[in-house]
């Protein structure tokens, strides 16, 4: 089987297990020592067959952080360190429910207290999502 063929297939059971950003892949591919070039054919032919997709990616990873509890700030980190660029980290956090409503969700559950606030601010909930719960817990 040809080198290039190992690299795709090393790549596409990367993505049987879990979905991936561009740059993991490539990262992934790098690591198993697949050059420069041979990688880019790769995750080029890969993008064409429609298995990457940043902003898919993007979107995903997003809502189940989100579902999980999750701030924006905490989620931007996530898609940053996965190599999502800027406006498609920017364009995923658009598609959630306002981080303040989903702080509410949270202070419903967890009830009003400096624990919660804690809480919050350790998921990566911002200043303004913080502030709003606090003006409606007086």
């Amino acid at each position: 089987m040809p080198a290039h063929d190992d690299a795709f297939e090393t790549a596409l059971r990367a993505l049987r297990s879990r979905d991936c950003s561009t740059a993991e892949l490539a990262e992934r591919l790098a690591r198993r020592g697949v050059g420069e070039d041979e990688r880019t054919a790769v995750l080029e032919r890969l993008d064409r067959a429609g298995y990457v997709d940043d902003e898919r990616f993007a979107c995903r990873r997003a809502a189940e952080l989100a579902a999980r509890g999750s701030g924006n700030a905490l989620i931007r980190n996530d898609l940053e360190r996965r190599g999502i660029a800027a406006e498609l980290v920017e364009a995923a956090l658009e598609t959630l429910e306002p981080e303040s409503q989903r702080a509410a969700l949270i202070v419903e559950r967890r009830g009003h207290s400096a624990k919660t606030a804690r809480y919050l601010v350790g998921r990566g909930f911002g200043e303004e999502a913080l502030t709003a719960v606090v003006a409606e817990g007086g």
